[in-house]
């Protein structure tokens, strides 16, 4: 291998890891040694400073990490905060109530009960801190099994999951509006 392809090969390596890589590590993927390896990553710190780039890649004692530039992090911080801000789509609020209503329970009975593939649902319901997995039923497959949180309380100003309003109570809600047209 040719020390381009290296470092292309290092810096995907670098991206879908996420947190430092020792040296021993990258050397133990590559197969080259370890004094090559520093070599190598010196030469990419300083064509990632040199070209200004929004990556950069950073040592921590014998460990590398590719991150943002720190000069970055205001742009980067709107982002994640748009992000974070937007609402819940009503398939995600379909599937929170059925979550909170039938917990614990397995994505494929979500989705028999919706009737739709609920996946990116629960995704988004997991990266706001709604919903969680659970466990683990003892079954073919070991299914996952998803509940609510602790956020999910109170966000929804709950005690507890027993002061969720009944079915059907609910449905006498529905019931009554309907009436009033």
């Amino acid at each position: 291998m040719d020390t381009r392809e290296l470092k292309s090969i290092i810096e995907g390596v670098l991206y879908i890891w996420g947190e430092p890589l020792s040296i021993g590590s990258l050397s133990e993927v590559l197969e080259i040694d370890k004094d090559t390896i520093i070599e190598i990553m010196e030469e990419m710190i300083n064509e990632f400073n040199y070209n200004r780039r929004g990556l950069q890649i950073i040592q921590i004692k014998d460990s590398y990490q590719l991150c943002t530039r720190s000069e970055h992090y205001e742009y980067i911080k709107k982002l994640v905060v748009q992000k974070n801000s937007k609402g819940l789509s009503n398939a995600a609020l379909e599937t929170l109530s059925i979550i909170s209503y039938k917990q614990p329970i397995t994505r494929v009975e979500i989705e028999s009960i919706r009737g739709v593939k609920c996946d990116k649902s629960i995704n988004t319901l997991i990266e706001k801190g709604l919903v969680e997995e659970k466990g683990r039923l003892d079954r073919t497959g070991k299914p996952i099994i998803y509940g609510t949180t602790d956020n999910f309380l109170k966000h929804f100003g709950l005690k507890d999951i027993s002061e969720l309003p009944k079915l059907k109570e609910l449905k006498d809600i529905d019931l009554d509006e309907n009436n009033t047209d």
